[in-house]
């Protein structure tokens, strides 16, 4: 991989500029708390579907809302931080998930599950996903910093992983599915308690003043005739049907192939644990080499690693390694994706554009959910969906090559008296 070139936000804050560790520390409790829940939801599938008697397609399409939702949502959450602060917006986000758990835990026909833990769970991390909580990192911290305060969010997303795979299923042994839900739901409400020292919008930090005469219409028009972000959202859609395929699914799938439930707690766990150090690596790496290229890398190992489960044997051992292979690639792709949009366009708009990014991302997760139960059910096997997902992470690394690093050309503009 090539240097990345050097930031180009010379009005930024001095790279000696310290860390704003209050606001780092906050949003990344936040991003655990919200990716916490959502990424143990395969753990309710089976007890859910035993007690209501409804099959893996109903549930399936249930978290294929959730991501679904989640995407749409994040671009008008981004722009409403942008606008209008990321504390009030983060607020939401709390409220909406504890909403939308509740009425999951108590859904008495697919209707409810649909509604609770599709829609309202996936506008509840719509608003207090990374397009947001990152967003507010860029704004308060210099250029050389960025990608490694992404690293440290991202992160903090993995560790909710890894925290809330064994606590959910724990709390499934101790008070069923439904009481667990609600638990967690509780859980949510520490988001807006949080949310406080995020509370600036997009002109807190240090900007150039001249960025604030764009409006959110005229980055989106720019954003999009700009064939690098293109490409970006193009590729981040592959992102989003990988992970999500297997959070939702990877449990189930174990089970099918003979291999013990509690192995699927200790691969999620895994993905989990080794998704804090692939982010914080990604982080450090991102800001160093060629953030296009170290994306293309990343999409190809996830290629080899899942042809290389499907083809050898499947044990407890190649589960394990499967996962912790995984884990390293798995959100690594956020931080140097959130900073190649920074760098592009600069930080006003980037919760708006971040954001659509995101929704191609959770387009993709939409997919990979809703496939992996629509084809199980047709076929009797994942398999399919997995080696779809092989094709795709070929195709990502093919798309992300050619992707510029460096920032949108635009005219000169006086500054703001």
């Amino acid at each position: 991989m090539s240097p990345a070139p050097a930031s180009p936000n010379a009005t930024a804050p001095k790279a000696t500029a310290s860390m704003p560790w209050t606001i780092i520390t906050c949003g990344s409790l936040i991003v655990l708390l919200v990716f916490g829940p959502r990424s143990a939801m395969g753990f309710f599938q089976l007890p859910m579907l035993s007690d209501t008697g409804w099959d893996r397609s109903t549930f399936g399409l249930a978290m294929a809302f959730q991501n679904l939702f989640w995407g749409m949502s994040q671009p008008i959450f981004g722009a409403l931080a942008d606008k209008y602060g990321t504390g009030r917006v983060l607020v939401m986000s709390g409220l909406l998930y504890a909403a939308g758990l509740a009425v999951m835990a108590f859904a008495a026909a697919p209707l409810w599950l649909h509604v609770g833990g599709g829609i309202l769970v996936g506008m509840g991390i719509g608003a207090g996903s990374f397009s947001v909580v990152l967003s507010a990192f860029a704004r308060h911290v210099t250029p050389e910093q960025r990608s490694m305060a992404f690293g440290i969010g991202t992160a903090a997303g993995s560790a909710g992983m890894f925290l809330f795979a064994p606590v959910s299923q724990a709390l499934i042994s101790l008070y069923g599915w439904s009481d667990s839900l609600v638990i967690m739901g509780a859980m949510m409400l520490a988001v807006p308690l949080l949310a406080f020292p995020l509370r600036g919008n997009s002109r807190s930090g240090s900007q150039n003043a001249a960025a604030f005469q764009q409006s959110a219409g005229e980055a989106l028009r720019e954003a999009f005739g700009h064939k690098s972000y293109v490409l970006l959202v193009t590729g981040f859609f592959v992102c989003g049907y990988q992970v999500a395929f297997i959070t939702a699914h990877f449990p189930a799938y174990l089970g099918d192939i003979g291999i013990d439930a509690r192995y699927a707690v200790i691969a999620m766990a895994c993905i989990g644990f080794f998704n804090i150090i692939g982010s914080l690596a990604a982080g450090v790496i991102g800001q160093r080499y060629s953030k296009p290229y170290f994306l293309a890398l990343i999409y190809i190992a996830r290629s080899v690693v899942v042809t290389a489960f499907l083809l050898l044997p499947q044990t407890p051992t190649s589960v394990i390694i499967f996962a912790v292979v995984m884990g390293l690639l798995w959100l690594s792709t956020v931080p140097p994706t959130n900073a190649l949009v920074a760098i592009m366009f600069g930080t006003r708009h980037l919760g708006l554009l971040g954001g659509m990014v995101f929704l191609t991302h959770q387009i993709g997760s939409f997919l990979g959910v809703w496939m992996g139960g629509y084809l199980y059910d047709h076929f009797g096997s994942y398999d399919p969906v997995w080696w779809l997902g092989v094709a795709l992470g070929i195709f990502a690394a093919v798309v992300h090559w050619p992707i510029v690093e460096k920032p949108v050309q635009r005219p000169m503009m006086p500054a703001a008296a």
